[in-house]
């Protein structure tokens, strides 16, 4: 090898990058201490972009395309070397390649029950997990506040943390549907959408963004979907005493093909008994608004009279105590009355629910 031979291998004449980890954000060029020629090629295909660093300073962004390296394609790197309009001297810059296409294996799930208050269920735990993805979009500030000067940056180094996000962002966005949990189901897109919402706002910061954001399941505890199922069945069994006896009658009929005694019928028929006093009990409970109540309604209370007699208050008295009152002149239609709702004391005969009481008492004899 010559010496010239030896030189020019001291040059980068192509930058390119092929990846094919399928899981790495950004990887560096490995340029060895080697000076890029000016006049070399810049390769940056489709999804990705390339950025040049200087001494640690961010300068230049290429997107996807062929480049010359020149000074009139790279400003801000030909301002931080200080060149001049037409230099071509070899040069020393760190090249960050960028994949700014969809990861799409990040996943989430809550570790941890998240407490929502229900408006059928009251306060209810829930677990949910689901899919989503992320992608770069401003190369430069993901370098700058994420990637730093890693060597090959990769989707695992963020997972963690860009899960806690989702799930901080999980309670919130559930709170503000006030949807209820049975419905949760059916709007798992509308509540997907707050959640990828709210979580590329924060990561906007980052130059990320979030484009697509799946919620595959919702679930409640084991013993809360038991005590749900028990309900649903119930329901699905529409009349219990009816039910009751058919399971009784099954019961029956299989004793007889087995040969049950006389100690069967009777289990058989304390069984029956009880069976049609719990559907009893459920069906009082379950009875529809509006139905026949099983009895009668209490009697309204009598209205409550107080007299003022001889400047004392007297009473209550209902309506009978003041007809027998009058009849025999205690009270009169100058006796002040009041009860419950009245503004105040009135004469008993400026009351008209009073009127009916004098109705039944004679007039005073005309004098002789």
């Amino acid at each position: 090898m010559g010496l010239f031979d030896g030189l020019r291998g001291e040059f980068v004449d192509i930058i390119e990058w092929l990846d094919d980890s399928r899981d790495t954000i950004v990887w560096r060029f490995p340029r060895h201490d080697n000076e890029i020629k000016m006049g070399a090629q810049l390769v940056v295909r489709e999804s990705q972009s390339a950025v040049f660093v200087n001494e640690g300073q961010l300068a230049d962004v290429f997107g996807p395309g062929t480049y010359t390296l020149e000074t009139r394609n790279m400003p801000i790197l030909s301002t931080l070397k200080g060149w001049k309009y037409g230099f071509d001297s070899p040069f020393k810059a760190e090249v960050y390649f960028v994949n700014t296409r969809q990861f799409t294996d990040f996943k989430w799930g809550t570790k941890n029950p998240v407490m929502v208050r229900d408006p059928e269920f009251g306060p209810v735990r829930i677990r949910a997990f689901g899919m989503y993805s992320v992608r770069v979009i401003d190369p430069a500030k993901l370098l700058r506040e994420s990637a730093g000067t890693d060597q090959q940056f990769r989707t695992d180094e963020i997972d963690t943390w860009l899960r806690e996000k989702v799930v901080a962002a999980f309670a919130p966005a559930i709170a503000s549907a006030g949807i209820p949990v049975l419905d949760m189901a059916v709007h798992q897109e509308q509540i997907g959408e707050r959640l990828r919402s709210a979580v590329a706002g924060q990561l906007s910061e980052l130059g990320l963004d979030v484009p697509s954001f799946t919620l595959t399941n919702i679930s409640m505890p084991k013993e809360v979907e038991e005590a749900l199922d028990k309900r649903t069945s119930i329901g699905v069994v529409g009349d219990l005493g009816a039910y009751t006896q058919y399971q009784a009658a099954n019961a029956l009929e299989e004793s007889a093909k087995h040969g049950g005694g006389a100690s069967d019928g009777l289990g058989l028929g304390a069984g029956l008994a009880m069976g049609n006093q719990m559907a009893q009990n459920l069906s009082g409970q379950q009875a529809q608004p509006g139905a026949a109540p099983a009895g009668p309604p209490p009697l309204p209370d009598a209205a409550a009279w107080y007299l003022g007699v001889g400047g004392q208050q007297a009473g209550p008295f209902d309506e009978a105590a003041l007809r027998a009152k009058a009849a025999s002149g205690e009270l009169t239609r100058e006796t002040l009355a009041w009860k419950s709702g009245q503004e105040g004391w009135l004469p008993a005969g400026q009351i008209p629910e009073l009127a009916g009481v004098f109705a039944s008492t004679p007039p005073p004899l005309p004098p002789q």
